[in-house]
């Protein structure tokens, strides 16, 4: 899960999803309540979208072909995420251009350390999720319904106009799982597109192949968690299923996107150091070494409350095993001014960006390769 400026902060204001704010690096700090195109906040979901992903059964009931769940719901009914409902024996989006939460990220934040350091991401979630994560951070509004929370109409259109005047470059779907808007990602991904702004996502990977292929003709990067590693952690701790994430990461590597993963370490639950290499084991051998690998820092939420952190020297351990098992980018996330952060050349070890929470200095990076060396570092540096 991403780490916030100020979690608590944070927390409260998805839980009104009433104000939208913009912060970059926690110098840039502003309301679109305050400028000239503020937006309104109206309760309950401001429209719906006819989803392409499902199909029609006998006596009206639909399955909806997004994720996974498959889930057959009947007239009237909802699927697992609560976000799309039956209508007449067809299957709708009820978020569709209905974001509840709006701000402008550093994309360091998503976490993304290959894509654009530095940059500003205008980033948007609605609520829902196919998911309901013990540990999840933005459980208010990941488990909320969209009748139930403040949201704005914000078209693609919008969106677009609105990452241009704030100076990003990049479009983020991220919060919570953003795969359950996919319509809304990808019509904001066609005209992104078009005036050179980066899509990104930060999502659980629990999609299906047909609805991935249509969603990736417009992503340029992707952020995946790969929670766990065995079939009971993602049962137990999720409710939902290993097998279809690798799937998704296999499929986003085919597609040719960028792709970085994030192994949030929850105390007692996936910080088995064997786990942890059989996972780094087959990043490597299914994607490659040079995939980006995140251990971020877990802190007690929602459900796992009563956990402690984790340890800095459980990351440090996970860090150093990915890196024996031969993964080249390897990073510790929220714990600020770790030398973790920084990425090195894999074969000269000098010291390409340094970090220190979002405060990012690039330091010896040259047209994608190591200024020292030449070696080339993966990632998308320029637009």
């Amino acid at each position: 899960m991403e780490e916030n400026l100020s979690r608590r902060d944070f927390l409260k204001q998805c839980s009104r999803c009433a104000l939208l704010s913009l912060t970059m690096d926690s110098l840039f700090s502003m309301t679109m309540a305050s400028h000239s195109q503020a937006l309104d906040l109206k309760k309950g979901y401001l429209g719906r979208k006819l989803s392409p992903f499902y199909t029609s059964l006998e006596g009206g009931r639909v399955r909806c072909e997004l994720c996974p769940h498959l889930c057959e719901v009947e007239e009237g009914e909802r699927g697992y995420c609560e976000v799309r409902e039956n209508i007449g024996g067809r299957y709708y989006s009820l978020v569709y251009g209905n974001p509840c939460a709006v701000h402008v990220d550093p994309i360091e934040k998503k976490p993304f350390y290959h894509v654009l350091p530095t940059s500003r991401s205008f980033s948007i979630a609605t609520v829902g999720c196919n998911f309901d994560c013990k540990f999840c951070q933005n459980w208010e509004i990941s488990q909320a319904r969209p009748d139930d929370t403040h949201n704005y109409d914000l078209p693609p259109e919008q969106v677009v106009e609105l990452a241009i005047q704030y100076k990003c470059q990049s479009i983020a779907s991220t919060y919570v799982e953003p795969t359950i808007f996919t319509e809304y990602m990808i019509d904001i991904g066609i005209l992104a597109q078009k005036r050179s702004v980066l899509k990104v996502m930060h999502s659980n990977g629990y999609i299906n192949w047909a609805p991935l292929q249509e969603l990736g003709k417009y992503l340029n990067a992707a952020c995946i968690d790969l929670k766990g590693f065995t079939e009971s952690y993602y049962r137990d701790l999720t409710e939902g299923s290993l097998q279809p994430v690798l799937e998704t990461l296999k499929g986003l590597k085919k597609l040719g996107i960028h792709t970085e993963i994030v192994n949030l370490v929850i105390p007692g639950k996936n910080d088995d150091m064997e786990q942890v290499a059989a996972m780094c084991r087959w990043i490597k051998n299914e994607l490659g070494p040079d995939v980006p690998l995140h251990f971020s820092r877990f802190y007690p939420l929602y459900k796992l409350k009563s956990l402690p952190p984790t340890p800095v020297s459980t990351l440090e351990r996970a860090r150093d095993r990915a890196l024996k098992e031969g993964l080249h980018f390897v990073y510790i996330g929220n714990v600020p001014g770790h030398p973790g952060e920084h990425t090195e050349c894999p074969r000269c070890k000098t010291r390409i960006i340094q970090r220190w929470g979002y405060k990012v200095q690039v330091l010896h990076l040259k047209n994608g390769r190591c200024d020292h060396c030449g070696q080339p570092i993966p990632g998308i540096w320029q637009l």
